[in-house]
């Protein structure tokens, strides 16, 4: 009886305090709970949205690596192309995806002048960088190699040796022409020169692999 009397004159049951600190737990857990499915929600969310990019980005990569593949598929078996007996006889192999076009005959008064490229070769005057260009000038090897010596100088073009079919020669890489980037392989045809080059380095694996690989001419 004295027990009961101290609670009823103001101490605090111990159920009731119980209670009370479960109630505390309880409310804590809950949204400790919420608050736990929530960021679970949004890490699940983040998580899927990686997923699924990493996923695009690999579907993207693979679809690229088998164009790519198919597009160097395409290109087999090569064809040749063979120039005049009388200039030289200059031949070589390209992808069977290029068309050529003769601009310039090589006459006594003009050069001989060839263009290639994937497709169909666009017009002259379109100012499409050409996948390969053939130019016999009429023009000393000297010399026409000394016209590139100011674009060395200033550092537009860098120069090596190139060895070609058994003969040496000049490799042009940088600016060549204006706004244009790309390699030339300068060789002695003769009194003439011999110029075979790309305009666009996306075409220097097929210019280095195939066309100079493959380059033949009666020096």
């Amino acid at each position: 009886m004295d027990t009961q009397n101290s609670y009823e004159r103001g101490g605090l049951n111990p159920l009731i305090l119980i209670v009370v600190v479960l109630s505390i737990v309880v409310v804590g857990l809950a949204g400790f709970g919420i608050w736990a499915y929530i960021n679970y929600g949004d890490a699940k969310t983040n998580l899927d949205d990686k997923i699924n990019a990493a996923v695009a980005d690999a579907k993207r990569a693979q679809s690229a690596t088998d164009e790519a593949q198919f597009a160097e598929r395409e290109k087999q078996p090569t064809k040749q192309f063979v120039g005049p007996d009388d200039l030289g006889r200059v031949s070589f192999l390209f992808p069977k995806t290029w068309s050529g076009y003769v601009d310039k005959l090589g006459t006594s008064s003009s050069n001989y002048e060839a263009y290639f490229q994937p497709g169909t070769v666009p017009p002259l005057d379109s100012g499409t960088p050409y996948a390969l260009r053939i130019t016999i000038l009429n023009k000393s090897y000297e010399d026409t190699l000394a016209g590139f010596q100011e674009k060395v100088k200033k550092g537009d073009v860098h120069t090596t040796t190139a060895t070609i079919d058994g003969q040496t020669g000049s490799r042009l890489d940088g600016k060549i022409e204006t706004n244009i980037d790309g390699v030339m392989v300068l060789l002695k045809l003769r009194d003439k020169t011999l110029e075979v080059y790309t305009e666009s380095r996306t075409f220097q694996p097929d210019f280095d692999n195939t066309i100079l690989s493959s380059l033949k001419f009666n020096s």
